[in-house]
Formats: structure tokens, sequence, C-alpha cells
């Protein structure tokens, strides 16, 4: 056998081997098809509980509903919607989310960073702009278009696939200067009127 067919060879056991390894670990606890199947649920679900801003600060001051904040506790702890509970998306599971959500009939408000402009270093754009590689442009119509990765989408598929099916989501961009709103945080200077806090009528 000559030296190429040997080095041949020994690839081929070596994948071989590779292959049968991999019939042999325990599989993660991943299902990307029950991902699929819950987002095509959730879809029609989410598209009729969109709500502009005005909605949503009137029903978060109706009974048995909270405003969630999933962004990191960091960012929380810095600003976030007054009186807005906090559970960072990568803490989610059922345990957690009974602690902070413990009737699945609670209605659940919830927003991100992607719903402020006007702070870009606490409530940062979530998005994948495509850029030209080596100076030439993308031969795709889709790799030219702005691809939103808003923290929203999977924050309502997961709460959903958990059993929370009253979640409404914040749909409106807002201006952090929006006077309709009121922030805390640690940023926030405590020694003055609350920031953003809504100005009497004729001032």
């Amino acid at each position: 056998m000559t030296t190429k067919a040997m080095a041949t060879l020994a690839i081929l056991l070596a994948a071989h081997a590779v292959m049968a390894e991999e019939k042999t670990y325990p599989k993660a606890k991943v299902s990307y098809d029950d991902f699929k199947s819950l987002v095509a649920e959730v879809e029609p679900h989410r598209q009729k509980r969109l709500v502009d801003l005005g909605a949503f600060l009137k029903m978060s001051t109706q009974p048995n509903v909270i405003i969630l904040d999933t962004r990191s506790a960091f960012r929380y702890e810095r600003i976030h919607l007054k009186g807005a509970k906090h559970l960072s998306f990568t803490d989610f599971t059922q345990e957690n989310l009974r602690k902070v959500i413990p009737s699945e009939e609670t209605t659940v408000l919830i927003y991100c960073n992607n719903n402020f402009d006007g702070n870009q270093t606490d409530f940062a754009t979530k998005v994948f702009v495509p850029r030209p590689r080596d100076g030439l442009q993308s031969q795709f119509a889709w790799q030219e278009k702005p691809r939103m990765l808003a923290l929203n989408v999977p924050t309502y598929i997961t709460l959903y696939g958990y059993g929370y099916r009253n979640v409404y989501e914040l749909n409106e961009l807002v201006n952090v200067t929006d006077t309709r709103i009121v922030f805390d945080g640690t940023i926030i200077d405590r020694t003055k009127p609350p920031l953003l806090a809504p100005q009497p009528s004729g001032k």
C-alpha cells in the first residue's frame, strides 16, 4: 500500500471514529423543532398584543399587572421604567419566573432597549448592520437591510412557552425625554423632581 493510500485510509478511519463518538454522547437539552413550533404559534398571538405607550402606561396602573424588564441587571439598576420588576432573560427558568410572576393570569408588560431613543449607553439599539467586505457591496438585497435583534421578541416567545399568555409588548419607539414616562435607577438624581416626570399642563 502506498503512503498516499495509507494516509487516506487513516483519515477515513479517524472520520469514522468521530462519527461513532457523535452517536454516543448525550445530546444537549435543546430542541430547534420545539422552538420553531413555538414561534409559529406565538406570531399571531403577539401581533394582537402590541401596544403604544399610552395604552402601555394605562394598563400598568391596573390591578394584577406588572412591567417586566429582562435586560441585564447592570442596565436595569442604572435605569428602568419606574415600578418595573426585573429578571434577566438569561435567568429565565420556570422556577425563577414563578418568583417574579406567580400567576399565569397576571398581565405582563414588556419593553427593551429597542423601545427607547436618545440614550445609546443604557438603551443601546440591538441591530445588525451589514458592512461591505473588502470594499465590495453585498450581492444580496437582504444583507443591505439592517436586522433588528430586539430582546422583546425572544422574551415574548419564551414567556409564552412558559405558559404566560397575557403578555403585552410596547410597540412604540419612545424618546427618553418623553414627558409621559418616569425612570428610576442609580443614575437618576433623587434630589431633583423625578426624571422625565410629566409636567403640569400650560407650563
